[in-house]
């Protein structure tokens, strides 16, 4: 071998197991929602940063609409290392994350405000100390709580709470399944994937989404009405496997770091407050009518949601987990 080139590969070799040394990596990102959802616009974005800042050398691959697994299978993709980082909709696995459930209760939001970007940021501000035990094998990135849901039907005519007995909704989370329960209608486990199907075919009656997810999944046309307030909303983690967070060069890992947190959290749920605005103006251009509850309706919805909000956390207290402490830490 030529003694030039044979100095210039030990010196490769040398210099890739210096402390420090910097790879290329490309992570692979998994998502189960459309790829136009805000999500994968943010993620995209997410990408691009951390290529700017890398100089190329940290990329992202995003497989979006389950390309890589359903709903519930989403955290366990970042979990085992089948992705590096995943999306998980915590209300697709009931149960198993019961601290971050609680950012899901009905009409409950931190005081500064319900909107998503508020929420988002403190509960990802809380997540290091209340959720990283739930979270077992992956790093959270951050929190996403999304706009609160509405009720959102087809049905020849809705005025007020009652108009609802006896439709069949799809439902996010044992909260949501509670309050349909309660509301006298009939609860239906329908992933957001076959909603558009199960409402033309006349398995359901509506669903619980946010304005900006009846525009991603395009069920305006498919809708007559929807129901404000937002009566609850749905919880998101973006969780990276921590053995692949472990194995990155310092500087990718605090790029991570620096690109990810409570300021992304943020930015993200501004980018859905502004989707929410878009939704909104989208399905009032399909006709779909919007149903305020005021008076005696909302006090008759806050008098069903105040035991649920009770008995859900007292749950989670009983398992030996903080559920008031958090509670009250989210909704200061």
């Amino acid at each position: 071998m030529n003694i030039f080139k044979a100095t210039a590969a030990v010196a490769v070799l040398v210099a890739g197991t210096l402390p420090g040394a910097t790879f290329a990596e490309t992570l692979k990102v998994s998502t189960f929602v459309p790829p136009k959802h805000a999500f994968n616009r943010m993620l995209t974005a997410w990408g691009e940063e951390l290529a700017e800042k890398s100089g190329g050398e940290l990329t992202i691959d995003l497989f979006p609409a389950g390309q890589l697994g359903p709903p519930p299978r989403q955290y366990d993709l970042a979990a085992t290392g089948a992705a590096d980082v995943a999306v998980h909709l915590t209300a697709t696995t009931p149960g198993r994350f019961p601290m971050a459930e609680l950012a899901a209760l009905p009409l409950s939001y931190p005081s500064a405000g319900s909107d998503s970007a508020t929420s988002s940021q403190r509960l990802t501000e809380l997540a290091g100390d209340y959720l990283a035990a739930e979270n077992p094998g992956t790093k959270i990135l951050w929190m996403a709580v999304t706009p609160p849901l509405k009720i959102n039907v087809k049905t020849d005519g809705l005025s007020m709470l009652s108009d609802l007995e006896g439709l069949r909704i799809r439902y996010a989370g044992k909260v949501f399944q509670a309050m349909i329960e309660d509301l006298g209608a009939s609860p239906m486990p329908v992933s957001p994937s076959q909603v558009s199907e199960s409402l033309s075919k006349g398995v359901i009656d509506g669903a619980t989404f946010p304005y900006e997810a009846l525009m991603a999944f395009d069920l305006g046309d498919a809708l007559s009405h929807s129901i404000e307030p937002g009566m609850a909303s749905a919880v998101f983690s973006v969780v990276m496997n921590e053995a692949k967070f472990n194995a990155l060069s310092a500087e990718h890992q605090q790029l991570i770091i620096d690109t990810t947190g409570p300021a992304r959290a943020n930015a993200y749920g501004a980018m859905w407050d502004a989707g929410e605005k878009h939704g909104k103006e989208y399905i009032l251009s399909k006709g779909v009518e919007i149903v305020t509850l005021e008076g005696g309706e909302l006090d008759k919805l806050t008098a069903i949601v105040e035991p649920i909000i009770a008995n859900t956390i007292k749950a989670v207290e009983d398992s030996g987990k903080p559920g008031q402490a958090f509670f009250d830490a989210y909704t200061q």
